[in-house]
């Protein structure tokens, strides 16, 4: 008699024959709509697979998260399909679904073109088209080296060569096989609209020192109104682009000869920079912080005992001096953790909670490199909490409930939460672990906070929480993280003095709101499109005299408003007033004050508000003593 497995799906409980594919017990199901895969025990596996054991499946429908990655990934395979047929000679790299699309690798000795991009995209959908079934093949390691070796494809061979095992998985569309994990659709008829969006260059396997290829990007959606949607977005985030935008209203700019990287900040950045450290300082001591200072160097040994040398790749190399050798700092922790280590610790001292905005260095790749998001030195709103076991989960709700005040007034409104848990590289016992991660959820959970679980995606010290905001056009951005580490108490040795008398580890949290200073300035930017709000604009309000005579009071109206806290700004050109107002909009500032005759008989002002246009005639200490008030309570909106 055939052995039968269970199968519990839907609600549904029965038994089938070892064996059967999943698609054979769908129609078992009566459903009301069709799904196009599964997750089985956790991992999302096609309709063709078979079931060789007692299992639980969900099935995952259109419109899902799921449903959307197996969409795009299999239009990256599509594409690779067009590119081959196109050019055959092509050799194909890796080609996996992304965040809000897909990109595949190729080695070609022509770079693409527009006009190229522009020929893919017309045989995919001549592809798409012919509705090509999509088939899930299960090869020795053997034959698929065989196969890949006849095509030419030299980098798949080497992929199969690392990463398959005895057996491998590929996917076959008509005459196109891809070496792949899956799951994908059914046939290339369901991939209707998408489009392909650049052409980059890449790295095989990142390494910079390897052969550089040819990454296409480009995006898929099951609705062509959704397509449409998104391509308007990306439009938005072209005219948005922090790297326009910044240049444009002299925030920052980066120097070539200072190297890659390293950003210069500007005055009017500098300005803004200051506030948002102002802000971070005041709202750090309201919730009982002190600061501290580091050196930006330490002894090589330090980051060695800390276990940075071993799982962080992205340190320079050492700097040597006396014969001892010196690291740029990647991180601030293990000086906080010296700063504990000083001196005795009793319990009675604990919450200790000391916060650092400090300078970092790390070593990222060229390619990598993206005007704020992505630099080599940048400095983060560090903090390190020591703690009892019975002060965790408070500590950990405090810093939560902290980054989303703070993001609420920078405009922040949106979030999704995350729990990260193990990575496969790690420091420390199993056990630890899981207290920690347990630690975390439990806070999450007491702060009646909804959140996702991010398998793997903790860093090598231990778990953590991220925050990640939406911005304007609902892009996530990670600001914020909480991380749980019992590794550098152990490695230093940290203890206090217990209420028994025995020496005990603190718990140590490592955490950040903003992040980087850098990156979290350009997602600002980017946010407000260059609009930034009266209390972080650089200049909150530009005085305009419509002719020389009026320059005088002008002056004294720029004296007032100064002496009062208001950052504003006097142009004084022998300009006309049209060419003063559009250079005044062109920088985004909030309020421009024109003055001529009848302002300075009056002793008022004709207001324009950047983006509403003119407000008339005020009264100028009204008009100060609102802008006052906008600056103090934060005001996300310019109503004057």
């Amino acid at each position: 008699m055939a052995e039968s497995v269970k199968v519990k799906a839907e609600g549904s409980v029965f038994s089938v024959k070892k064996g059967t594919l999943l698609s054979d017990v769908i129609p078992r199901l009566k459903l009301s709509k069709e799904p196009l895969f599964a997750r089985i025990e956790g991992q999302l596996a096609g309709l063709e697979t078979p079931l060789e054991k007692d299992t639980e499946v969900r099935l995952v429908y259109e419109g899902s998260d799921d449903a959307l990655d197996a969409l795009r990934h299999s239009s990256a395979h599509l594409m690779a399909h067009a590119v081959l047929e196109l050019f055959p000679d092509t050799q194909t790299g890796i080609g996996p679904a992304i965040e809000d699309g897909f990109f595949y690798d190729f080695l070609r000795d022509k770079p693409f073109t527009p006009d190229d991009l522009q020929l893919i995209e017309e045989k995919m959908r001549e592809l798409a088209k012919k509705d090509i079934p999509i088939q899930r093949l299960t090869l020795s390691k053997k034959e698929a080296l065989r196969i890949f070796r006849e095509m030419g494809q030299k980098l798949k061979v080497e992929l199969i060569e690392e990463k398959g095992g005895k057996e491998v998985t590929c996917y076959k569309q008509d005459g196109f096989i891809d070496f792949c994990l899956g799951p994908h659709l059914s046939s290339t008829g369901r991939i209707k609209h998408f489009k392909l969006l650049s052409v980059s260059g890449a790295y095989w396997k990142g390494d910079e020192k390897g052969i550089q290829l040819q990454r296409i990007y480009g995006t898929s959606f099951f609705s062509g109104k959704d397509l449409k949607e998104h391509l308007l977005l990306l439009e938005e985030a072209r005219k948005r682009d922090h790297r326009k935008l910044g240049p444009e209203l002299d925030l920052f700019s980066f120097s070539e000869d200072m190297g890659a990287g390293l950003i210069l900040w500007h005055p009017k950045g500098a300005t803004i920079r200051r506030i948002i450290e102002d802000y971070w300082r005041e709202e750090h001591i309201r919730d009982g912080y002190e600061f501290i200072y580091a050196p930006h160097i330490a002894k090589l040994d330090v980051w060695r005992r800390s276990g940075h040398t071993e799982f962080y790749e992205a340190m320079y190399p050492p700097l040597l001096s006396e014969g001892i050798e010196y690291e740029l700092k990647p991180m601030n922790c293990p000086f906080h953790v010296m700063v504990f280590n000083s001196r005795q610790r009793s319990y009675r001292d604990l919450p200790l909670r000391w916060a650092e905005l400090g300078t970092v260095y790390r070593y990222e790749r060229s390619g990598v490199l993206h005007g704020l998001l992505r630099v080599r030195g940048f400095t983060v709103d560090d903090a390190h909490i020591f703690c009892r076991g019975d002060q965790l989960e408070d500590e950990i709700k405090k810093v939560i409930f902290l980054a989303l005040r703070m993001m609420s007034t920078f405009g922040f409104q949106e979030y999704d939460i995350f729990l990260a848990t193990r990575p496969e590289k790690y420091v420390g016992e199993v056990k630890d672990w899981d207290k920690a991660t347990l630690a975390l959820e439990k806070a999450l959970k007491g702060a009646k906070l909804d959140f996702q679980v991010d398998e793997g995606e903790g860093v090598f010290y231990g778990p953590k929480i991220d925050i990640k905001v939406k911005d304007a056009l609902k892009r996530s951005w990670q600001c914020t993280t909480i991380q749980l580490d019992f590794n550098l108490a152990e490695r230093f040795d940290l203890h206090y003095v217990g209420e028994d008398g025995k020496h005990h580890r603190p718990y140590l949290i490592h955490r950040a709101i903003l992040g980087s200073l850098e990156r979290f300035f350009g997602v600002l930017i980017e946010h407000y499109n260059g609009n930034f709000p009266v209390w972080l604009a650089p200049f909150q309000a530009v005085i305009l005299p419509i002719a020389d005579r009026h320059n005088g009071y002008a002056q004294s109206l720029d004296k007032i408003f100064k002496e009062n806290g208001l950052r504003s700004q006097l142009d004084l050109r022998r300009e006309k007033i049209g060419h003063k107002i559009r250079d005044a909009e062109t920088q985004k500032i909030p309020f421009i004050l024109i003055v001529g005759d009848k302002e300075v008989k009056n002793g008022t002002a004709s207001l324009r508000v950047h983006t509403v246009g003119d407000k008339g005639e005020v009264n100028v200490n009204e008009f100060l003593e609102k802008v006052k008030e906008l600056d103090k309570n934060k005001s996300l909106t310019m109503k004057i």
